[in-house]
């Protein structure tokens, strides 16, 4: 069957596609690909998420790279997907894997590939993994025992926790942040970050953080339809933030004190906002082509050069191990700043909005209504809607054609970078078939939130 890796790695049905054999197979290849890199006598990182069977896949992973002659160190426990970055730029590795499958539903479980430099693979890096595979047939050499292999010091246990809490420790002001009287209440989702926030902050109010593989029923992507209990926390506790993180822990999302969501383009601008005139801080800015449009408007009054990029972090993550990127940001949650790693961390971000917060002695709803008032109202929402292929296909060829208007409003252009971005006078609407599920997402934006709503039952019926 093929084995093929989206826009953040590959994923697949646990015991349908996603298996032990094909997992064995992607490992074998990840030691072929990785087996001459220059940095290979460090050897590779491997972690993996809170998922079902994870630690299994990922000892089974280990001993195929420790088998092939490779070393590895293995997280003591779920660890997160920036946890395995960190640790493969701070050992000096040659790369590392992530057995996880990010904000998807419990039924799925996922392989990322990290490159040296502490971030996601590059798009060709995925490309030279996918050749090797497909010269892969079966385990030609022996496998050995995962247990004889730590003994043996071929798989070495680290605790990856403890030196990313560290990590963050050094990089943010997290005795502000404690000193400031700021209230946190922190939703884990069960994903990876549990256990991890209040090592930080040990006042903060947090929920779903126990070990449960199913999620409890939820799915867990930070979305405001899968937070209702952290929005009724954040009111009920009288707390200033609500912070989520994923099932792996690189996204976030984020309610205000009055229990409202804060989507992450605002989250995005408040940063970029707090980055350059708080913390004097200088670089260029990177977006995926599904960001607001706020962001135009704030590097052209910073007067910084914006790229913008197809969906997916691995695009924003080159330039930000390419170039000198302040911050880098994409719609679903995954937000990169300078000084930290070139990757997604929903825990670091969710602190540096409570530092911002803290250094402007402002509530997270009022921080809000200030970039609004200087940049402008955006509202924002996607819809995600799960198709059959032919519908997939059918829906896409009719925008290929061309649409001429949308909600009685005329289609000013389209841009085609990733999927098909129509703009119109008050807005515009992205169509794109996601690279990790079976569906159609649709996005808008717009300057009211029923414009936003028009929008996407417009796109929809195309």
């Amino acid at each position: 069957m093929s084995i093929k890796f989206g826009t953040d790695g590959w994923r697949g049905v646990i015991a349908d596609d996603f298996t032990f054999d094909n997992v064995a197979r992607v490992a074998a290849a990840t030691a072929a690909y990785f087996k001459n890199h220059k940095k290979i006598r460090n050897g590779v990182v491997v972690g993996y998420d809170a998922r079902f069977l994870s630690r299994e896949f990922a000892e089974l992973t280990a001993a195929i790279l420790a088998s092939k002659g490779i070393r590895v160190i293995l997280s003591d426990k779920i660890s997160s997907t920036p946890m395995v970055s960190l640790m493969t730029r701070k050992l000096g590795a040659a790369g590392g894997v992530v057995i996880t499958a990010s904000h998807n539903p419990a039924k799925y479980n996922g392989y990322k590939l990290k490159g040296d430099f502490g971030g996601p693979a590059h798009p060709e890096m995925i490309q030279k993994l996918e050749n090797q595979l497909k010269r892969v047939k079966g385990l030609k050499s022996k496998v050995h025992g995962f247990e004889d292999l730590k003994k043996k010091g071929k798989i070495r246990l680290l605790d990856f926790t403890s030196q990313y809490v560290e990590e963050v420790r050094l990089k943010l002001n997290v005795d502000l942040i404690r000193s400031s009287g700021i209230r946190i209440a922190y939703d884990a989702m069960h994903g990876a970050g549990q256990g991890v926030l209040e090592r930080l902050v040990p006042a903060a109010a947090v929920l779903r953080n126990s070990f449960n593989p199913s999620f409890g029923g939820s799915h867990p992507e930070p979305l405001p339809q899968h937070l209702k209990d952290l929005a009724s926390i954040v009111i009920g506790r009288q707390c200033d933030i609500g912070i989520a993180t994923d099932g792996d822990a690189d996204r976030v999302g984020v309610y205000d004190e009055q229990g409202n969501f804060v989507d992450s383009h605002r989250i995005f601008a408040l940063l970029l906002k707090y980055l350059v005139e708080q913390k004097h801080m200088t670089g260029e800015v990177a977006k995926s082509f599904s960001v607001s449009q706020m962001i135009n408007a704030m590097c052209e009054r910073y007067r910084l050069t914006l790229h913008e990029t197809p969906i997916g972090f691995k695009h924003l993550c080159r330039l930000m191990t390419e170039r000198d990127i302040l911050i880098a940001a994409e719609e679903s949650g995954g937000l990169g700043v300078k000084g930290h790693l070139p990757e997604r961390d929903g825990i670091y971000i969710g602190l540096l909005l409570c530092e911002l917060m803290a250094v402007r002695k402002k509530k997270l709803s009022d921080l809000v209504t200030e970039l609004m008032d200087e940049f402008g109202w955006h509202y924002f929402n996607r819809v995600d809607a799960h198709l059959t292929e032919k519908e997939k296909r059918r829906i896409l060829g009719q925008y290929r054609k061309g649409v001429k208007s949308l909600a009685g409003r005329k289609v000013e252009r389209m841009e085609t970078k990733d999927g098909y971005k129509l703009f119109v006078s008050d807005g515009w609407v992205l169509v794109r078939a996601s690279g990790t599920e079976p569906l159609i997402r649709y996005y808008a934006e717009a300057s009211s939130p029923e414009t936003v709503k028009l929008l996407l039952d417009a796109a929809q019926n195309v």
